[in-house]
């Protein structure tokens, strides 16, 4: 490895956050997964939840010769640590005991404004799929849920859209509660470095 490919994963790791992740809940098309992946990669996310709870997604999964999406979101995938679901309920256990609450993106009457959001505390971010959005069973299981306010005809975003217009607002509201430089341990940045360096 050279001086410089070890100085800029070093400056990446300095950013990388531990208290921010994203939930994708059965989301068909592997371009929108790896477009989503970019957004976590580039805000400075550490790890991403993928939960396959539909048989048709795990078909899709099989099909596609394993993790669904996982070939085409493999530039990101390589500075990420994704965690792969097929239990709603196990997902949700694993995020809650490292992430304090969960928020999902769902269109109801006592949704809130996307800004009206606390995304300085630690959470997790749920995104369901391009057709049905996030299930009832997964909404069940949230905390909360929003919307990106919006002020056209067309009253949608394509979930990699929406899910880069919501880490960008939770970056911003981090950056203000002064998240960055990240606050892990010397010893974890430089664990992460050696991982990274064996990638």
């Amino acid at each position: 490895m050279t001086p410089e490919r070890e100085a800029r994963m070093r400056s990446v790791i300095e950013n990388r956050q531990t208290n921010l992740t994203v939930i994708m809940e059965n989301v068909h098309d592997p371009h929108n997964i790896a477009a989503c992946l970019r957004s976590c990669d580039s805000v400075g996310i550490s790890e991403v939840f993928i939960l396959n709870s539909e048989e048709r997604v795990r078909k899709k999964t099989l099909q596609s010769g394993g993790k669904f999406g996982a070939k085409s979101s493999a530039s990101a995938s390589k500075w990420l640590d994704i965690h792969y679901f097929e239990d709603t309920q196990r997902c949700f256990e694993v995020v809650r005991s490292r992430y304090e609450q969960i928020f999902s993106t769902h269109l109801s009457a006592e949704a809130s404004p996307l800004h009206n959001m606390d995304f300085a505390q630690s959470c997790a971010v749920l995104f369901g799929n391009e057709k049905d959005g996030v299930t009832d069973e997964a909404l069940a299981l949230s905390d909360g849920n929003f919307i990106i306010p919006q002020f056209g005809m067309i009253r949608s975003l394509n979930i990699s859209v929406a899910c880069a217009v919501t880490l960008y607002e939770a970056l911003r509201q981090k950056m203000d509660a002064g998240h960055f430089p990240s606050a892990r341990t010397a010893a974890e940045k430089a664990a992460t470095l050696e991982d990274w360096a064996r990638r």
